[in-house]
């Protein structure tokens, strides 16, 4: 669990110049449109989240600058061309790709803000953290995971915390999905052998500038510490940064992912904080789906084969975007997406049915 302080849930009022059923025209200049619009207030240290939406622009581009007239700081990522976002940075940003289409959000920290101006341009390509070259599954590390708990909470992104949740934390919001949203998310595998994807909703453990799986020449602090790190690790093993995290707090485990009840009891059968192997999926490439169950806090079971008698190794919490490695037939199954008896390997022996994953194209056969 988390050392966290008070959660406060709630909205705040952003005014702002225009109806939000207004479509901006394509353009590199452009002020948000804010109006009426609240923000989602949660996580700890406390932040308020205003969605701004997409744009597109007149031409294209791959740096972003903004001015908030108020509190508050504005992310930004661009559209890839394979149709996935990069991560969010906070502007002004050089993205790592150039794009046609970007999205922002307003990050507030206690007040309000009256508007947003922001233009984009291009300028000469910086270090790239979107690398999706090394492998299609993408960047994979062994880190610390504790059991966030906090039911009734708030999470960064305006999630309320429910009974045996499905859903993880990392230390940056560089990787943070919006509520309701998997476009974020990781495979979390323990020893036992069984995974779970699920999205990152929250910001967390110990700090919120820890991107630890970047490579130093994107990471957005401590940029002196291998890749694939965290640096609450580094402070508990090697008394890096005097042994306290980005906040000055004594670090008292070398957490760098929270896991949320449901993922830490059900999805991987954990009973005790341990080691897992966290994969960061956007960060990897290949045919991509999102998992769609009935219930707001579902689940779809992975199995060890292509039916369901086979035994199941996992989960896939609803939202969760999963790599499709390869698909197969098997058993005819009905879900959310219809009937069908195809079903998908998303890592080596894990299978889950097309009938609850939604939006997979491109996968060719096992």
């Amino acid at each position: 669990m988390r050392y966290l302080l008070p959660l406060v849930t709630g909205a705040a009022l952003v005014a702002g110049l225009a109806s939000p059923a207004q479509a901006a025209p394509a353009s590199n200049e452009w002020t948000a449109d804010v109006s009426g619009r609240s923000a989602s207030w949660g996580g700890s240290p406390r932040l308020g989240l205003v969605e701004l939406g997409s744009h597109r622009l007149a031409r294209p581009a791959n740096a972003v600058a903004a001015v908030v007239t108020g509190d508050g700081v504005v992310d930004v990522r661009g559209l890839r061309p394979d149709g996935q976002w990069t991560e969010w940075l906070e502007a002004p940003a050089t993205l790592p790709v150039t794009t046609s289409t970007v999205e922002t959000r307003l990050v507030l920290s206690s007040g309000k803000a009256k508007k947003v101006q922001l233009s984009a341009g291009q300028v000469p390509a910086g270090p790239s953290a979107d690398d999706v070259t090394a492998a299609a599954a993408g960047r994979s590390y062994r880190v610390y995971a504790t059991r966030e708990g906090l039911v009734g909470g708030t999470t960064a992104n305006g999630h309320v915390i429910r009974s045996r949740d499905h859903f993880v934390a990392l230390p940056s919001r560089r990787g943070l999905a919006g509520r309701n949203s998997g476009n974020y998310s990781v495979q979390v595998c323990a020893s036992n052998g069984r995974c779970e994807w699920a999205p990152v909703w929250d910001v967390g453990p110990w700090n919120t500038k820890d991107d630890y799986w970047n490579p130093s020449a994107t990471r957005e602090m401590w940029k002196d510490l291998p890749q694939g790190k965290p640096q609450a690790q580094a402070a508990y093993e090697n008394n890096y940064n005097g042994g306290k995290d980005q906040f000055g707090r004594e670090v008292a485990n070398p957490a760098g992912i929270d896991l949320a009840d449901g993922t830490f009891w059900d999805g991987l059968k954990l009973t005790n904080n341990a080691w897992v192997t966290v994969t960061y999926l956007w960060t990897g490439s290949g045919p991509v789906g999102t998992v769609r169950t009935a219930a707001a806090n579902g689940t779809v079971n992975v199995r060890g084969g292509a039916s369901s008698s086979s035994a199941q190794v996992g989960l896939a919490a609803n939202y969760a975007q999963v790599r499709v490695t390869c698909q197969l037939t098997g058993e005819s199954v009905s879900g959310t997406q219809g009937t069908s008896n195809v079903w998908y390997r998303i890592a080596s022996g894990k299978h889950v049915a097309k009938a609850y994953v939604a939006g997979v194209s491109g996968a060719t056969a096992c």
